[in-house]
């Protein structure tokens, strides 16, 4: 039972980091085409409170239940495909934290925008767009992730 239990939550939380991250992705560039400070700045403000809510939720139970997972199943931390992983997992979550940031700047810079009734600043189309190249390696990294969980390939290190 306690086997499930752990691949269920472990599951779950891979399903929310993969969907949280296509779903912001895809709202805020949906936002952004519009070119309103005011549209970006609504759908700004729900991508930062699920991003909290969600993807950092995920983000910290992810290695707990994936660790408590191998070591029930027997698996070595040590096997390729996991440290692989958590490599993999390293470099989106050092993606992610600077995304996190980014889109709070945007939002604020969207907000400032909309009651000025100003255009939006050379700044938030720089913070746009690095966020958007962020978005690539993060969004890849888990999908290799999502890959080795299933693969489980041997890898020597």
């Amino acid at each position: 039972m306690l086997y499930f239990l752990l691949k269920f939550l472990h599951l779950i939380g891979a399903s929310v980091l993969l969907g949280t991250g296509a779903g912001i992705a895809f709202f805020m560039l949906l936002a952004h085409r519009t070119g309103r400070a005011a549209t970006i700045a609504a759908v700004a403000r729900i991508v930062v409170v699920a991003d909290f809510l969600f993807t950092a939720t995920a983000v910290v139970l992810q290695p707990v239940t994936g660790i408590a997972l191998a070591w029930h199943v027997g698996y070595s931390l040590k096997e390729g495909w996991i440290l692989l992983s958590l490599l993999l997992y390293a470099i989106t979550g050092a993606f992610w934290l600077p995304v996190v940031w980014m889109q709070m700047e945007m939002r604020r810079l969207a907000e400032v925008a909309s009651k000025s009734e100003q255009p939006l600043p050379k700044r938030y189309h720089r913070l746009f767009r690095l966020w958007f190249a962020f978005g690539f390696p993060a969004f890849g990294a888990v999908l290799a992730i999502f890959w080795l969980m299933i693969a489980r390939p041997a890898i020597e290190w």
